[in-house]
């Protein structure tokens, strides 16, 4: 990739959108190259490889729609992301554009934050096509003469096989590795896909020398399209780099990092990853920091079952919480519906993170695992490592479902102090 975030093609004929568009992009860390017209975008997307173009509709000498034609004439829609920008009101063009291959489309005047949260996902989405394609290619290299003594069907089966393997290998190398150093703070998990590929996705990162964030999310549906948001939520939130909404630059023009709050990361998220009414995905999330050094466990729940808090010598409880998914609906509308909860883990509790796969798992008699169960499971293996707790709970969870399998995605994360 190009530049310090992205190679970015602004092309309109309008001088001054353009300008203004390129100077707000560029101070955002982004390379932005311009064309002013189709022919031009053509030419310079035959010279450069881009990451993501922004074209215009209504353009002379050749207009956007045409434009659109030709490059993915060469270009597949995972190769090269095309956001449309058009007027309001133009339904017809967004329809015409969608139809003929654009990834996307941005209305004018154009929103800058919702033209970011558009560009970071394409961008994000292209990065995990690239890993998977290249996985797939070694794979298939190594397979070469197994695919050629097969017939036409063994080789489409064997490739999708293949692909799903290797997208699964790209979602599990985003799970936690060792555990964090964090005081006396122990932690455990179990990620349990129901198909190949998952919409949960869950982490443990280190925050500074005493805060430890937790998150687990859940996005809707199954398949490659979970999947990819789910890699995309992952990556955003697993790397402490700039632009990670975990942590900001200290105020004052200080260096230091500040952790921020929960609520916040949630208001973040809701901007990041914008209600579209095309896609219509959303995922669920519980994001919490621990502070190793006095116990505080501070908490935001977006849409997502509540943590179960197990004190040491006392009954669970689960704590239950609102608040919006993410991506359900506008972020102007959810931004604000966020709350940062905190529990004090005194030494031995334990707090317990996991998706909605295991209160809603079924049984044969279409009768769901539930709260009371979970909990009293957890109860029961009190006793028992972190870990162990956490296996145990997820093997009942494999139980009640019985031959017919847990039909969703599980994920636990807990935490002992």
């Amino acid at each position: 990739m190009t530049g310090a975030r992205g190679l970015l093609l602004v092309v309109d004929d309008n001088p001054e959108n353009r300008d203004m568009l390129t100077r707000r992009l560029q101070r955002r860390g982004y390379e932005v190259a311009e064309a002013e017209n189709g022919v031009q975008a053509l030419d310079l997307t035959a010279r450069r490889e881009f990451d993501v173009v922004l074209l215009d509709v209504m353009m002379p000498v050749m207009d956007g729609l045409e434009t659109l034609r030709r490059l993915r004439a060469g270009h597949s829609v995972a190769e090269l992301p095309v956001i449309m920008t058009t007027a309001k009101g133009e339904s017809d063009d967004v329809v015409q554009a969608l139809t003929l291959g654009a990834n996307d489309y941005v209305t004018k005047p154009i929103n800058l934050p919702v033209a970011l949260a558009r560009i970071e996902t394409q961008l994000s989405l292209r990065r995990a096509v690239q890993e998977i394609r290249r996985l797939e290619a070694d794979l298939a290299a190594r397979n070469l003469d197994l695919e050629a003594a097969n017939d036409r069907l063994s080789v489409s089966n064997t490739r999708m096989k293949r692909d799903l393997e290797a997208a699964a290998r790209i979602q599990q190398a985003f799970l936690p590795g060792a555990a964090p150093a964090a005081g006396g703070a122990r932690f455990a998990w179990r990620y349990r896909p129901c198909d190949e590929l998952a919409g949960d996705t869950l982490n443990v990162v280190p925050l500074d020398d005493r805060h430890v964030g937790v998150f687990v999310v859940d996005v809707s549906g199954h398949g490659v399209p979970a999947a990819l948001l789910s890699v995309t939520v992952s990556r955003l939130l697993s790397r402490m780099t700039d632009g990670c909404p975990l942590v900001r630059r200290g105020s004052n023009g200080s260096s230091a990092l500040e952790i921020v709050p929960p609520a916040e990361v949630a208001s973040e998220l809701t901007n990041r990853f914008p209600f579209d009414p095309e896609t219509r995905q959303y995922f669920t999330c519980v994001y919490g920091v621990l502070d190793s050094s006095t116990g505080e466990f501070r908490y935001v729940c977006a849409g997502h079952p509540g943590p179960v808090h197990l004190p040491k010598s006392r009954a669970p409880v689960r704590l239950q919480h609102a608040g919006r998914p993410i991506g359900i609906v506008p972020a102007s509308l959810a931004a604000g519906g966020y709350t940062d909860h905190a529990v004090r883990l005194a030494p031995g509790d334990r707090i317990y993170l996991y998706t909605d796969g295991i209160p809603e798992a079924a049984n044969a008699a279409d009768e769901q695992f539930g709260f009371e169960r979970l909990e009293e499971i957890l109860f029961a293996t009190r006793g028992e490592p972190l870990q162990s707790s956490v296996d145990a709970l997820v093997g009942r969870v494999e139980a009640w479902c019985g031959q017919a399998g847990v039909a969703d995605d599980v994920s636990v994360l807990a935490i002992e102090l």
